[in-house]
């Protein structure tokens, strides 16, 4: 009875894998809790009647957001960038022969939210950067449904506007590289997409799964030269708030992308993202081995080629999904 028993466990584990492609078709239920910028859940209804007002106003002005511009000649106060104003971008500290890094929030974030500084930190601390935040409160304080159907309006917004920049500085695409948390890493991918694929890099930091599995303007492999995903709170346990498929080029799965070391919280787990992007920035250091198949990555046996997650390489490649144990606290 107990071998039959265990079985029937191991085969429910492998079944609930982030991989198969049944978790890409996963049903959320109708009331969700999801996590504003600073970590307080909210109850989320996914089939809220969406502000059409909202959405209406981001497709026709999707470029009304702030771009914020950090680098070491001002690592803590933030200078404005405005498209279409090209005195905006000659007058501040943008320096085109260094790379360019936009760092967008999720949810209920802004400007202030504790992704922007720590990863802001981590690129200026290391070496010179154009850092730009993207606040788009104006969206993002909407309830999610409506910020769902808003953020492929705000992605088109971003893209033209580094696009703009590209045309005032010269500052060459394949020198940016966009990270986006949570709904930011679809809008991030809608912003690459705009670009046809021509940004160095696209990382998600645990994308969002509810309304996300199989939407088209979901963050994709072509966003970019390179794309990446950081899955940390896979989305086919019960709460789970980031997609646990692989969606990009590569897909990391740190400590098998469902929940992570010392937290007890699906919020925890969906923000250890950012954290662990941040200390891969710094150090470079987190090493994940190639899967071939689920089961692999579920029972911890991935075997293959190496590859390191996150960091700020902008001629990075590689392909698959990866398997990584990290430990508990920073750097990881």
């Amino acid at each position: 009875m107990r071998t039959v028993f265990a079985i029937l466990v191991v085969a429910a584990f492998t079944a609930a894998g982030p991989l198969f492609e049944d978790n890409k078709k996963y049903e959320y239920p109708r009331y969700i809790q999801f996590p504003d910028g600073d970590g307080v859940a909210h109850t989320v209804d996914l089939q809220a009647d969406p502000d059409q007002n909202v959405i209406e106003d981001v497709q026709r002005n999707p470029d009304r957001n702030l771009y914020l511009l950090f680098t070491r000649r001002n690592p803590t106060s933030s200078q404005t960038l405005e498209i279409n104003n090209a005195d905006s971008i000659r007058n501040s500290n943008f320096n085109p022969s260094h790379p360019t890094v936009i760092v967008v929030h999720g949810w209920l974030g802004n400007q202030n939210t504790n992704i922007n500084p720590t990863i802001r930190d981590a690129y200026l601390n290391k070496g010179e950067t154009n850092v730009i935040v993207l606040d788009w409160r104006r969206l993002a304080l909407s309830d999610y449904v409506t910020a769902v159907l808003g953020v492929p309006a705000v992605g088109r917004g971003l893209g033209q506007f580094l696009r703009f920049v590209n045309q005032v500085t010269g500052a060459p695409f394949s020198s940016m590289h966009l990270v986006g948390f949570s709904l930011g890493a679809h809008l991030v991918g809608n912003a690459g997409r705009e670009l046809g694929g021509a940004v160095a890099r696209v990382t998600g930091l645990d994308p969002a799964g509810p309304l996300w599995n199989l939407n088209s303007n979901s963050l994709g492999p072509n966003d970019g030269r390179h794309t990446e995903a950081i899955h940390t709170d896979g989305g086919y346990t019960v709460g789970g708030i980031g997609i646990g498929t692989a969606i990009c080029n590569a897909d990391f799965f740190p400590n098998g992308g469902i929940s992570q070391p010392a937290c007890i919280t699906n919020i925890c787990n969906h923000n250890r993202a950012w954290e662990l992007f941040a200390a891969t920035v710094s150090y470079n250091h987190l090493i994940g081995r190639q899967c071939s198949s689920n089961w692999q990555l579920f029972w911890n046996r991935c075997s293959g080629s190496s590859l390191y997650m996150g960091n700020d390489d902008l001629n990075k490649t590689g392909f698959g999904m990866y398997r990584l144990d990290t430990a508990p606290r920073y750097p990881f």
